[in-house]
């Protein structure tokens, strides 16, 4: 059986805690999800050089002053493009309002169209094990996509539907303001950021509207491609290590 990227997590955890006291994980944490392990590889330097900030496209006058209930509301009527055909639920968001980190994918599969949530198929799973291994509860934090209907046999969102789909991003971004935004995949890197190249620009740390972003690779194409899920490791260390995660006496 492959391992799972959060008993590599594990034990690269326990490898650092021998070095470095700094790294900590909970007793409970190891109790309920570690087996055998094998150690990732190296953190990646947590610098955070200095960059222009991407700004943020104008919100859509419509919604610019809507609350965050009130912008989920208007999300699950919006009919303003062909997604809405074919969805069976709008999956908004969901987290804490007032959280300090912030999780965008690209949008919602099979699972999440069918019970109304982000992330809660397989991917969705190991993103769980992905935040709590960063020493979040995924109640701590948010989760949202660049679009919030499922297009067709999960496909790539096309730019119109992104396009459309995004001033409701904007504003959830606007009222939560996280200290730091992890981008999964090539998708919001591409309609959040305007950029091409996750597999170039993953690890290094960007800006969108004076908000720290870190790209990284998607939890669906690490369940395709197991040996990438080291450096994804190793790009959510450098997003601990802003947070001040340190050993708990």
């Amino acid at each position: 059986m492959k391992k799972d990227i959060f008993d590599e997590i594990i034990g690269h955890l326990r490898e650092l805690q021998t070095q470095d006291k700094t790294t900590f994980i909970a007793p409970e944490i190891v109790n309920e999800f570690f087996t055998d392990t094998q150690a990732a590889p190296k953190p990646e330097s947590v610098s955070v050089p200095a960059q222009a900030s991407v700004p943020a496209d104008p919100v859509d006058p419509a919604i610019a002053s809507m609350t965050l209930e009130e912008l989920n509301s208007s999300a699950q009527k919006c009919q303003k493009c062909p997604l809405c055909t074919s969805r069976k639920n709008v999956v908004f968001g969901e987290g804490s309002p007032n959280a300090d980190l912030m999780f965008i994918g690209e949008g919602p599969g099979l699972d999440e169209d069918q019970q109304g949530r982000p992330f809660v198929g397989k991917a969705g799973e190991l993103l769980t094990k992905m935040i709590t291994a960063m020493q979040f509860e995924r109640k701590q934090v948010y989760i949202a996509n660049i679009v919030k209907c499922r297009p067709p046999k999960n496909r790539n969102p096309l730019p119109e539907e992104a396009n459309t789909c995004l001033p409701y991003l904007q504003r959830q971004i606007e009222l939560i303001q996280p200290k730091v935004i992890v981008i999964l995949g090539a998708v919001p890197l591409k309609y959040l950021l305007n950029k091409v190249g996750i597999t170039r620009l993953r690890g290094q740390w960007d800006s969108y509207n004076n908000i720290k972003v870190m790209p990284t690779f998607h939890p669906a194409y690490l369940l395709r491609d197991p040996k990438a899920k080291g450096v994804t490791w190793n790009d959510l260390q450098q997003v601990m290590k802003l947070f001040g995660k340190v050993h708990k006496k």
